[in-house]
């Protein structure tokens, strides 16, 4: 009950929510790359393939798409999706 109160007690809270709000955008970032990751891994892995050889292949093909693009393309378009990994399992 004292960062009410006190002045320094207050501005040191201040300092370290500050730090903790930098450290929670990085944070964010690394979050949802793993949650694209885990789409795009269960979605190859469902059509024969596995996910470092599938990201290998696209790269080979060269498709440019990151993985932001192909966990949206499994959520919304999954026949899109599909029809890129055939298209990398032939290249």
């Amino acid at each position: 009950m004292t960062k009410r109160r006190l002045i320094k007690v207050a501005k040191e809270a201040q300092l370290h929510a500050g730090e903790y709000a930098f450290a929670g955008r990085k944070n964010k970032k690394r979050d949802f790359r793993s949650l694209w990751i885990t789409r795009i891994s269960q979605r190859v892995e469902q059509l024969g393939t596995k996910y470092s050889l599938f990201i290998a292949a696209l790269k080979k093909a060269d498709i440019r798409l990151d993985r932001k693009m192909l966990s949206m393309l499994v959520v919304d378009h999954p026949e899109a999706f599909k029809s890129i990994v055939e298209k990398v399992k032939t290249a």
